[in-house]
């Protein structure tokens, strides 16, 4: 991301309205459009063209021909007829909406007001239903090589839904302090002081947060400059314990006026559990930094996830929708047909959800992470859900699995969910050479996902079922869990 010095942002007018009428001022067009044909504009060195929409990439763009050339145009529904400027970048056009002529019936007015800056959803402007339908639809597509996906176990109420949050503050050029998301592609941040897919509960305690810095002195970091004290704001909060994480992330661990601050914010916010002060002086792009300090509270919140208890902390990783993740793991732990018999190898493991879920249905189960205090985490978590057959180690997945092998160790079942990038063949040879009867792979990025099938269904496997889930809602992000089985010889 480049990096630019915060300043007063002036919240743009969305591209359209309902009547197709243009809010944002483009400039005009030096002559008249005729016929759909493009008209040069010199003040904007632009075309304005009039173009049909045909389609979406998976990232929930339309899709639009201009010249024999196809162009991505953001917030275009198929079927709709709009005007559009094109211009060119080096060598690369760009197209931007300009005026919706037809519209779509599924077309909605986005509830959110920042949502056309933002860039953090893709898909408000689409009905629910529409968006669930664009989701199947790239499932269905990317996966056509290996069989038909089932339906999309969308969410019934697809907001407020996140039990993670964080904010950046900053000051615009009148010294106020701000605090919002950054821009796309950029570290402006855009002031707001509610997400709609953030619980709401965390909004509120950032504003209130906000609203003390000036009384407490408490100066916005500037990234530019490196002066200034917090950086960001990060909150977790538990969805069915109620329990609330609150992190301050500075980029000093001297915090004047601590005791009084702690003080104020527990008067003004009871339902904080526990606050922590994360020391974060790093120029990346990285939110939490390495030295952290508990101000009041264990350090950690517990939540609860299909009838089993997680003590999260600042850095875990947990899912961030337990709406929907209950729905994906319960889906996995079918795939995964357990009697009560089976080893299970958990590849990627984290803090240890799947791991335990599963160990109520298996034999024994155990859990691979290359995160040393993720494996501390699932290792308390296994005890404090009174869990007896399942072991936790630090260490790579594949590598592991390979010496598991070369023991002459049996798996009956890998459950694997990698990060967005998926898996390398490494780690896939190795589940290959080990051999498990039954591969269940989670994954929230389907392209890398079909990626690594190609390769397990080359080397022995048969996909059997893929189950996609909307994780994501409002955005065009699409999880989806599939079952592969061993070929017999």
């Amino acid at each position: 991301m480049s990096k630019r010095k915060n300043s007063d942002y002036k919240k743009p007018d969305k591209p359209y309205n309902q009547s197709g009428k243009p809010y944002r001022k483009q400039g005009s067009a030096k002559g008249k459009q005729k016929g759909g044909s493009a008209v040069a504009d010199p003040r904007q060195k632009a075309i304005t063209a009039k173009v049909t929409c045909s389609g979406l990439t998976n990232e929930g763009k339309g899709l639009v021909t201009w010249e024999g050339k196809q162009l991505e145009v953001a917030y275009l529904i198929p079927g709709e007829t709009a005007e559009v400027r094109v211009s060119k970048k080096g060598p690369y056009l760009n197209a931007e909406l300009k005026r919706i002529i037809n519209q779509s019936k599924d077309r909605v007015n986005p509830p959110c007001p920042y949502y056309y800056e933002c860039g953090g959803c893709q898909l408000q402007h689409m009905s629910n239903q529409a968006q669930g339908r664009f989701k199947q639809n790239t499932i269905d597509a990317i996966m056509k090589p290996f069989g038909k996906p089932e339906a999309i176990l969308t969410m019934d109420q697809p907001y407020d839904y996140r039990n993670k949050s964080q904010m950046t503050f900053g000051q615009n050029k009148d010294r106020q302090v701000i605090g919002g998301l950054y821009a796309p592609s950029t570290h402006q941040i855009i002031p707001m002081d509610r997400c709609l897919i953030h619980d709401p509960k965390a909004d509120e305690i950032v504003q209130t947060i906000k609203g003390m810095m000036k009384s407490f002195k408490m100066k916005p970091y500037n990234e530019d400059t490196g002066h200034g004290f917090l950086r960001h704001i990060l909150i977790k909060i538990g969805k069915v314990s109620g329990q609330i994480m609150v992190v301050l992330v500075a980029a000093s661990p001297v915090f004047k006026g601590k005791n009084n601050f702690i003080t104020a914010l527990r008067k003004a916010h009871p339902e904080i559990t526990t606050l922590l002060l994360n020391v974060n002086k790093r120029d990346t792009s990285m939110v939490l930094g390495n030295q952290e300090k508990v101000l009041f509270g264990k350090g950690t919140i517990t939540d609860t996830l299909c009838g089993m208890t997680f003590e999260i902390s600042a850095k875990s990783f947990y899912q961030i929708n337990p709406v929907q993740t209950e729905k994906l793991y319960k889906k996995a732990i079918e795939m995964a047909d357990l009697t009560g018999k089976e080893t299970v190898v958990d590849a990627y493991c984290g803090i240890g959800t799947i791991s335990l879920i599963a160990s109520q249905k298996a034999g024994n189960v155990i859990g691979v992470e290359m995160n040393n205090d993720a494996v501390r985490d699932a290792i308390r978590n296994s005890k404090r859900n009174g869990v007896k057959n399942a072991r936790f180690y630090q260490g790579d997945a594949g590598e592991f699995m390979v010496q598991m092998a070369a023991r002459g160790k049996k798996a009956d079942v890998v459950l694997m969910d990698p990060p967005r990038s998926g898996s390398d063949e490494t780690f896939l040879a190795s589940v290959v050479k080990l051999q498990p009867k039954r591969v269940v792979y989670v994954s929230c990025n389907p392209v890398t996902q079909a990626r690594d099938l190609k390769y397990l269904t080359k080397n022995g496997y048969t996909v059997e079922a893929i189950q996609p889930v909307d994780m994501f809602p409002q955005t065009y992000h699409v999880e989806a869990v599939t079952k592969l089985v061993l070929k017999e010889n």
